[in-house]
């Protein structure tokens, strides 16, 4: 007998009893479901941040910063000896008490010896008090320097380029209508200017041209992005009335590297910096601490999945053990037309799986259908400023894992009534009423 006929036959002796069938396919379905739908949420969000944080050109570029204990309560060998080389300052990233040290020149010369870093540039703290238009209402606003290349979503015009000497800034899409602009592409050439305050409390007023407005996103949707001659205007007019050496010292540098490499050499880099006592991280680096909750989270929900899934392969137990019982004058017939016990188990392992075949093809499918509707409802509310982002996404490779495993489970549940049919005497079958 073929396999072919082994699945036919199979198929045939599951619709005897059907609610039975029925029942069990229903308990599968559910667990699924479950894991389906909580596996789609997961996918969603990081294919979503994974994007975004490639737009960011995150691939080639290392933020780095001097390594240090992260606060008093950290356990260590022992208090530090104070080095008057190394300036602190404070850090709420770093709970309370913790401590940041600062880097100077020094620092980032040393960081622009290692191969394969192209550009080295302070990270400077710019603290804005706010963005106007001509004749507009002021709104405050922050803004970050744009490093490497930037990949960033525009819905209109570019993002900001470090090769000019102009000062050049990209909008938020949420800042438009608000400056006055009736639209993004009618903002695009237009001047801003930014009010930002020294030291001593004077507040000075830096124009700049807005060269793209950007699409909104879960990462810097409410940041401006400014270039390197903007920047440098806004931190001298930020620094007068600082002391000198206040001026010359940065939490942390931003390495740009060369387009290409692989992640190992990126690795490499982080390793070697790390020896000459740096921490350097990529933004990837940093989404995957939130990647980190997102897996936590999942985990949990496929839990209750899994669970499900438990319950469900008893129930299959149980439906080819009564099977079994039921037919047991069909199974001693069989052998006695010469089925092998091999083949005998094969039908019976075969029944198990469809079980688990058609109860994961269920659940893939509703999960499936909840999502486009999920999607569709999501988009059209509470994520709709947010193009490009799916509530929900059923990665192929992982829809397949998930059929795949969960028939994995349904045979194993399968076996102990398979060996049962398989190991029965022919004779005493024939006799059994």
């Amino acid at each position: 007998m073929k396999l072919f006929d082994l699945i036919a036959m199979a198929s045939a002796n599951m619709r005897r009893n059907k609610a039975r069938t029925l029942l069990t396919i229903i308990a599968i379905f559910i667990g699924a479901l479950t894991i389906t739908l909580t596996n789609g949420v997961g996918s969603g969000i990081k294919s979503y941040l994974n994007k975004q944080t490639a737009n960011l050109g995150a691939a080639n570029t290392l933020m780095v910063q001097i390594q240090t204990t992260s606060g008093p309560n950290q356990a260590s060998s022992g208090p530090k000896k104070y080095d008057p080389s190394q300036k602190v300052v404070a850090s709420q990233d770093r709970g309370p008490g913790g401590r940041q040290l600062v880097m100077s020149q020094k620092d980032l010369t040393a960081i622009k010896a290692e191969a394969d870093v192209v550009t080295v540039g302070a990270e400077r703290a710019i603290s804005p008090d706010y963005i106007v238009a001509a004749q507009g209402d002021k709104y405050q606003v922050s803004t970050s320097q744009q490093f490497g290349t930037a990949k960033l979503d525009m819905t209109s015009g570019r993002p900001v380029s470090n090769s000019t000497k102009s000062p050049e800034i990209t909008l938020p899409s949420s800042y438009v209508k608000p400056l006055g602009f009736s639209n993004d592409q009618a903002a695009i050439g237009k001047a801003v200017s930014i009010g930002i305050s020294d030291a001593l409390g004077q507040q000075s007023q830096i124009s700049a041209i807005i060269v793209g407005v950007q699409q909104k996103t879960l990462i810097g949707s409410t940041t401006s992005y400014i270039n390197t001659p903007l920047t440098d205007q806004l931190y001298s007019t930020q620094s007068q009335g600082l002391p000198e050496i206040s001026q010359n010292q940065f939490p942390i540098v931003v390495a740009t590297l060369k387009d290409g490499l692989t992640e190992a050499r990126v690795t490499a880099i982080k390793n070697d910096l790390k020896s000459k006592g740096y921490s350097a991280q990529t933004t990837k680096d940093q989404v995957n601490t939130v990647f980190t909750a997102i897996n936590a989270v999942t985990i949990v929900f496929n839990v209750f999945g899994g669970i499900a899934l438990l319950a469900a392969s008893f129930g299959i137990v149980n439906t080819l053990l009564m099977s079994v019982q039921e037919r047991t004058k069909e199974i001693g017939l069989m052998k006695a037309l010469g089925m092998s016990p091999r083949r005998i188990f094969t039908l019976f392992s075969i029944e198990a799986v469809l079980i688990g075949f058609w109860g994961s093809v269920l659940g893939v499918v509703v999960a499936e259908l909840i999502g486009v509707a999920a999607n569709n409802l999501a988009s059209h509310g509470f994520l709709k400023d947010f193009t490009g982002l799916k509530l929900l996404a059923f990665p192929s490779t992982a829809i397949a894992v998930i059929v795949l495993g969960i028939m994995l489970i349904a045979f194993l549940a399968g076996t102990l009534p398979a060996v049962r049919a398989s190991r029965k005497d022919p004779i005493e079958a024939l006799r059994y009423e």
